[in-house]
């Protein structure tokens, strides 16, 4: 057997506080290999904002977040676009609704120079209209079928969405006439006065789940389009 002259065991043997400051620095690299890899998967939006470029491609429309999931009860509480009784001078019988699109508002005419006001959302630059319609058809957590104007537009959307939370058209739907647009609920109650649809007026689902029990089939709806000041 050979032995370790005098002193080499000693020098041989490991010494702890080596061990730990290798140990600390070993964890120190994984945590800062773990850190790029978080950052890498998981960026920081409001990092990702500064000097960032547009995507090469086009995203789905903030008007259309297929999948985004919004509670049935989503109200708007206060506010300028809170549901409220309000002082609305019309001609129109009660009963009637009126769509204000440049106001961002929908009023059901009460009688006595007063309306029920919701705040809504609108068509965009280029989608706004005008006109007299009837509703023609109510439905609740409708289907959603993209029409085939906004598939040309938008080509990634699905053709067919089962009604529910996460579906775009919302709570409740309210079919204009013969027309593509719709009063229609949102998974996105914070685009409530916005300019952001194809042309359908969206309100939060808790207020569109109140307009469509007070509104029966048949019911008289004037659009009014006038230039935001």
């Amino acid at each position: 057997m050979i032995e370790a002259p005098n002193g080499l065991e000693d020098m041989m043997r490991p010494n702890p506080r080596v061990i730990e400051g290798r140990t600390a620095l070993a964890r120190r690299a994984l945590a800062v290999a773990a850190g790029l890899w978080l950052a890498a998967c998981h960026p920081d939006p409001a990092a990702a904002q500064i000097g960032a470029k547009p995507p090469a491609q086009e995203t789905l429309d903030i008007g259309d977040e297929p999948g985004r999931i919004s509670t049935e009860e989503a109200v708007i509480s206060d506010g300028p676009y809170a549901r409220q009784v309000v002082f609305f001078r019309s001609s129109e019988a009660p009963g009637t609704l009126v769509i204000h699109t440049s106001e961002r508002f929908v009023y059901l005419v009460q009688g006595n120079n007063r309306a029920l006001r919701y705040g809504i959302g609108v068509g965009r630059e280029g989608f706004q209209w005008s006109g007299l319609v009837r509703v023609s058809r109510k439905a609740e957590w409708p289907d959603w079928r993209p029409p085939p104007e906004m598939i040309a537009r938008q080509p990634y959307l699905p053709r067919f969405m089962a009604g529910g939370p996460g579906n775009p058209m919302g709570a409740r739907a309210l079919y204009l006439g013969s027309t593509v647009f719709r009063i229609h609920g949102t998974n996105q109650p914070e685009t409530i006065g916005h300019a952001i649809s194809s042309g359908c007026f969206r309100l939060a689902n808790g207020d569109i789940i109140d307009l469509f029990d007070r509104v029966p089939l048949n019911t008289k709806v004037v659009v009014r389009h006038g230039a935001s000041l």
